[in-house]
């Protein structure tokens, strides 16, 4: 049977209530609720059990599964970072970690901690960093930094000297905040080979010096060295065990020895690998999914633990109404021969700016101000063209067709309010937002900025319109009169940017004059967004007019592809 143990040990300061700030950051409200779950647990007399994590996604899976705490281990976590368990991570990196899984669940979490990651210092600023991120305890071993695995090495490895290891503890002790927080000290006097009379030693000093809880440890394929523990330490503080060599062992048994806490430390990892290794290993065989898709967990099933359907439901209470009712269509079917080599494999959209495709940062754009339902027309290489989260529609007849053509590949997308834009452009995201605020059927924004333009002899779509910009135009109603890549100079009042934003009675009527350019193979062939335009405006439709200056940046040259690196 456990007996419950103080929050504080004899001459510890008092830490006040939880939530008493001492010195440092304060850690969030729900790190007191979390710790004080955790020495519930593992003080109550019925036998605990904690589940290993090792990322974000594990620990919701573990909480999911009706565990009621986590243990975070430092193997699985290095593991599943590619490294080994000798401090490889460091202990910053390993916090990163902690934060995304204490993000994803409500319950308690207990760290591996291994040694404290150094001396009592290290310690101090450990806890202090674990309670502002509302992880419940921590639990160190009283070796030598940097630490070995206790399955490795075996009685070679050498244990910390146990004064120096009572003042890690101390130390983490003084240094939470909440009364709550859990401190277990692991004892490593069996993995070294020192016996029964040294485990008693370390785990009675460690006790003393405010210990939690012990962690007594053995590596045996029996738990032998851990009964014989448990008949001499009785009651004097809970243990905790890792039975993962002596696994074949009744839990009962556990439960008769007076033990507190179970800990399974590796399965989670452990399954991971296999599952990975197997599914990988039958795909590189088969060249083809048929034989896995069946056995793996579903899309539906990772969104869900992501947790897509209370983002769904975030969405509508947080972003603005027109935003969720827009739709952005992305013109991204051309090569961009002018781009060279840059476009021998893959269409201009694709081409990497500042680390990542154009089309990226475009999609990124919309997604920012609150448009989720985003189309992307594809063409040229198209296979190259592939996004998370978009829905493509094809022009496989790219190389011969117009830009109105690849916009009618998506006329079934065209309703309701739509965003057209081009798949080449990098952009503040105030245009988008501006247009989508306008009740107009068409409307577009123009660079004032034209004649500054780094590249002058560029393709570009120039504009007249019914006034030309001034402070006037801020309050007047501004229309397109022209769209043209050959305006006489005198007349052109600023460069189209590339986007179209249509009504729901826009999107109708630019509908059936896309229908009409489809019937006509002239128009087919030859027909651009400004061509698109000019038609509208002859069949008697305005098109509204909203001036700004500069904010874009239109990618048609290696030069650009440069320069946009540095646009911000």
């Amino acid at each position: 049977m456990k007996s419950p143990v103080p929050g504080n040990r004899d001459g510890q300061r008092d830490l006040g209530k939880p939530g008493l700030v001492n010195s440092g950051s304060a850690p969030s409200d729900t790190t007191p609720l979390r710790a004080a779950k955790l020495r519930r647990l593992i003080e109550s007399p019925e036998l605990a059990f904690l589940m290993e994590a090792h990322n974000g996604l594990s620990a919701k899976i573990v909480e999911e599964a009706g565990f009621e705490a986590i243990w975070a281990s430092g193997l699985s976590i290095s593991a599943s970072l590619g490294v080994r368990d000798s401090n490889e991570a460091s202990w910053t990196q390993i916090l990163e970690v902690l934060e995304f899984m204490c993000d994803a669940t409500q319950i308690p979490i207990l760290v591996d901690g291994d040694t404290g990651y150094g001396n009592f210092n290290n310690m101090r600023r450990l806890v202090r960093k674990l309670e502002q991120r509302n992880i419940a305890g921590v639990c160190i071993e009283d070796k030598i930094f940097p630490k070995t695995n206790s399955f490795l090495g075996g009685a070679t490895q050498p244990l910390a000297d146990i004064n120096e290891f009572c003042g890690r503890i101390q130390a983490g002790k003084d240094e939470q905040i909440s009364r709550d927080f859990v401190i277990v000290a692991r004892v490593e006097a069996f993995i070294a080979g020192w016996g029964l009379r040294e485990a008693l030693k370390r785990a009675q000093a460690y006790h003393e010096a405010g210990a939690d809880a012990i962690l007594i440890h053995s590596a045996r394929n029996n738990p032998g060295e851990i009964l014989s523990f448990m008949e001499e330490w009785g009651d004097r503080a809970p243990v905790v065990i890792v039975p993962t060599k002596y696994y074949a062992t009744p839990t009962d048994t556990f439960r008769d020895a007076g033990i507190s806490t179970v800990i399974w430390a590796n399965h989670m990892m452990r399954t991971c690998i296999t599952a990975m290794q197997d599914t990988v290993r039958q795909i590189f065989q088969d060249q083809s999914l048929v034989n896995v898709e069946d056995r793996v967990a579903g899309l539906a099933e990772v969104f869900r633990l992501q947790g897509a359907p209370e983002l769904a439901e975030a969405e509508k209470r947080y972003l603005p109404e027109r935003a969720k009712h827009t739709r952005a269509i992305i013109l991204a079917a051309a090569q961009g021969l002018e781009m060279a080599e840059l476009t021998t494999d893959r269409p201009k959209a694709m081409v990497h700016v500042s680390g990542r495709p154009i089309l990226s940062h475009i999609v990124q754009a919309y997604r920012d101000i609150g448009v989720k339902d985003i189309k992307v027309v594809r063409g040229y290489k198209k296979e190259a063209v592939v996004l998370a989260g978009v829905e493509f529609f094809d022009n496989d007849e790219a190389a011969r067709t117009s830009e109105a053509f690849s916009l009618s590949t998506a006329i079934s997308a065209l309703e309701g309010r739509c965003l057209v834009c081009y798949g080449d452009v990098l952009f503040r995201k105030f245009i988008p937002q501006v247009l989508m605020e306008l009740d107009d059927d068409f409307s577009i924004i123009v660079d004032t900025n034209w004649k500054e333009s780094r590249n002058r002899a560029r393709y570009a779509d120039y504009v007249t319109c019914s006034e030309a910009y001034s402070r006037a135009t801020t309050f007047n109603r501004t229309t397109l009169v022209s769209v043209s890549n050959d305006l006489d100079p005198g007349a052109i009042h600023g460069e189209w940017m590339g986007f179209l934003h249509v009504s729901e009675k826009g999107a109708e009527i630019l509908r059936k004059a896309l229908e009409r350019i489809v019937a006509n193979p002239e128009a087919k062939e030859k027909m651009d967004m400004g061509g698109l335009m000019r038609a509208l405006i002859e069949e008697g439709h305005e098109i509204r007019v909203l001036y700004t200056t500069g904010n874009w940046l239109d990618i048609d040259s290696v030069e650009d592809v440069v320069f946009g690196n540095s646009f911000q």
